[in-house]
Parts: structure tokens; C-alpha cells; sequence
């Protein structure tokens, strides 16, 4: 790691008081979350249909058997054995210590949570919560694992049981992104890890930001390293480990 960028993020840090961390993939994939775009992601591995394919609305509503054989064996398996990081528990440990305001992720697992963190914008939905597409009745993970690898269904009306996640296809949720949005623009610094922004409109809320510091962490570069106060080409866990809450 780059010391001198360290000390500089640690000197960020300390004089802030509203962050906000915006994070992706890669803050999971160091947990042992398989990612979509890596080398060894989703994208690159075979199957009768592409994953972006298989993880879309349509492809549920058709194929719905399908999509649960693809989301029990690639998603739900590899993360419920995933443990947090040294990012999430950083991040926990700067919204305990009233550093940190907001939590915004992309990620569906439920990882910042676990972690301890409270205040968490998941962009894109949750593996841990899901209800019946026919009457409602909300079920949490657990009860979706246990039809593994079929199709679950409702105890109440036998209806389609769906994760509470936003496929392809589908739209963000609006009270999410107002909230994400807020914390944003109200942020005095942000931390965005572990994505290469490229996936909108998420990618996009960076430009609510009007705050002081930008901080990019990465392992590869991003079309916002240029416009970066500080940009870090490091796995996200390493950096945030080595940073200390005082």
C-alpha cells in the first residue's frame, strides 16, 4: 500500500464528520462474493443463458425454476458462507464512532449489516428479505433456502415466493434513492470502494456530492479517478484496515 495516500486518507477522515461510503462489488469480493465483471465473476463463467439474462425480470417471470437454480448455487450459496471484512467492519466502527452517516451499496447481501452498520441505502435490494408475489406475506432468507434448489412458495396461498431484489429490468427503489441521494449531497466527505462506475443510475449519484473530499478506492482505475481528491489503486479492505477511528 501506498503509505502517503493512507496518511493523507487518515488525515481525511479525521477532519470529517459526515461521511458517506458508496460502495460496490468489489467490497463483497473480499468477503468471497463472486462479482459480475471480474475474471473470475459471474460474466465470465458458462451457462445455458447469460447471467445478466437469467437476472432480469423477464427471464423470472418465464423461467422462474431457472433463475432459482442460478440464484441458489451462484448468489445465495457464496454468500450465506461469507463472513464481513475489514471494510465492513471499519465502516461499522466510524458510524458507531459518529464519523460516518450513510451507507450507500450496490451490494444484495446484507454484509454492511452483519458488520454493524445501521444507516445502509441498498441500491439494489436484499437477499435477506422477500415476499409472495400473490398475497404479500413477507419471508426472510432462511425460509427461501429451504426450498433449495426448487421454487418457493408461499405457506399461506401457495403463490411465487420473489427476493426483494431489483433485477435487470426492474427500477430502483424510489425511497432508497431519495435517502441515498440526501445522505449524499448532505456528506461533507465521500468514500467510494470497490466499484468501477459503471453501473447507472447508481454510478450517477456521485454527482450529488458537494462536499469537500472525494476519495476513490480501487484496485483498477475508474472514469472519476482525474476528478478524485484522493484516488487509492488498493484492495478497499486493506485500506480501510489500516485506517484508525479516534
Amino acid at each position: 500500500m501506498d503509505k502517503e495516500k493512507i496518511a493523507r486518507l487518515q488525515e481525511i477522515i479525521d477532519g470529517s464528520s459526515r461521511i458517506v461510503f458508496f460502495g460496490g462489488a468489489g467490497v463483497s469480493t473480499e468477503s468471497g462474493v463472486p462479482d459480475f465483471r471480474s475474471v473470475d465473476g459471474l460474466y465470465n463463467q458458462q451457462y445455458d443463458y447469460p447471467p445478466e439474462q437469467i437476472l432480469s425480470h423477464t427471464f423470472f417471470m418465464a423461467k422462474t425454476e431457472e433463475f432459482y437454480r442460478f440464484y441458489f448455487n451462484k448468489i445465495l450459496i457464496p454468500g450465506e458462507k461469507a463472513e464481513p471484512n475489514k471494510a465492513h467492519l471499519k465502516l461499522a466502527e466510524l458510524e458507531e464512532a459518529g464519523k460516518l452517516t450513510a451507507v450507500v451499496t450496490q451490494n444484495i447481501d446484507g454484509l454492511h449489516q452483519r458488520a454493524g452498520s445501521k444507516n445502509v441505502y441498498e441500491l439494489h435490494g436484499t437477499v435477506l428479505q422477500n415476499y409472495c408475489m400473490n398475497c404479500g406475506k413477507a419471508f426472510d432468507l432462511e425460509s427461501v433456502m429451504e426450498a433449495a434448489p426448487g421454487v418457493p412458495r408461499c405457506d399461506k396461498c401457495g403463490g411465487i415466493i420473489k427476493p426483494d431484489v431489483v433485477l435487470y429490468e426492474e427500477g430502483l427503489d424510489g425511497n432508497t434513492m431519495s435517502g441515498a441521494i440526501k445522505a449524499i449531497s448532505e456528506a461533507d466527505t465521500l468514500i467510494i470502494g470497490g466499484t468501477s462506475l459503471v453501473v447507472y443510475p447508481a454510478a450517477g449519484l456521485i454527482d450529488y456530492f458537494r462536499g469537500k473530499n472525494l476519495v476513490l478506492i480501487n484496485k483498477g482505475a475508474t472514469s472519476r479517478d482525474s476528478s478524485a481528491d484522493l484516488a487509492i489503486s488498493d484492495a478497499i479492505g486493506e485500506v480501510l484496515g489500516a485506517i484508525e477511528v479516534r
